[in-house]
């Protein structure tokens, strides 16, 4: 994955939410205990600390900064530091080497990052999703490449049912939910 794809899971997320920024945000998104704002918010932070591990090839843990969105912004806004986000990981990614790594629970490629800022974009546009009642499911063939390289022991299936499943957001015919997961990015050195 690269960062052409971390741009059009932001289109995706943007396109899907953008016609709805005016309803209430703060109800709560989805299964989380965050409204669909902070969720939103929290989408733009984990993009832009990708972007900062990537850039600073960070290779012990994560840089000390936070994004910090102004609690009165408005959704519309939010999601246009959500695409500003996207944009900032996009433009890391480009500029790294295929031989580079940062930390991410160990050494994570360019690629492991990309994935990642796909899998916050999607999984967490989600949780949106459902906290404002819009029938909304990931790209498959996004959901497939995130599937790849961050879930590679995920059940057969349809790729946006299976990526949710694989990070808890819903059952399968054949699977309970998940109450614990995690994604592996990091490479073998």
């Amino acid at each position: 994955m690269n960062g052409s794809d971390v741009e059009r899971a932001a289109a995706e997320s943007v396109s899907a939410l953008a016609p709805h920024a005016g309803r209430d945000w703060q109800v709560p998104a989805g299964s989380l205990d965050w409204s669909c704002w902070t969720t939103a918010a929290h989408i733009a932070h984990d993009l832009v600390a990708y972007a900062a591990q990537v850039a600073s090839l960070a290779p012990d843990g994560y840089l000390p900064l936070d994004l910090r969105v102004r609690p009165d912004a408005p959704p519309a806004e939010v999601l246009t530091v959500v695409s500003a986000s996207a944009r900032l990981l996009s433009s890391a990614l480009s500029a790294a080497g295929p031989g580079d790594r940062a930390w991410h629970w160990g050494p994570c490629d360019p690629g492991g990052f990309a994935a990642m800022g796909v899998a916050e974009l999607l999984l967490h546009t989600y949780d949106i999703a459902q906290g404002l009642a819009l029938p909304w499911l990931p790209p498959p063939d996004l959901a497939a490449q995130v599937l790849d390289r961050l879930f590679p022991d995920s059940p057969p299936g349809p790729a946006p049912q299976v990526l949710l499943w694989s990070a808890g957001r819903l059952a399968l015919p054949d699977r309970p939910r998940r109450t614990s997961w995690s994604w592996r990015a990091a490479v073998a050195q």
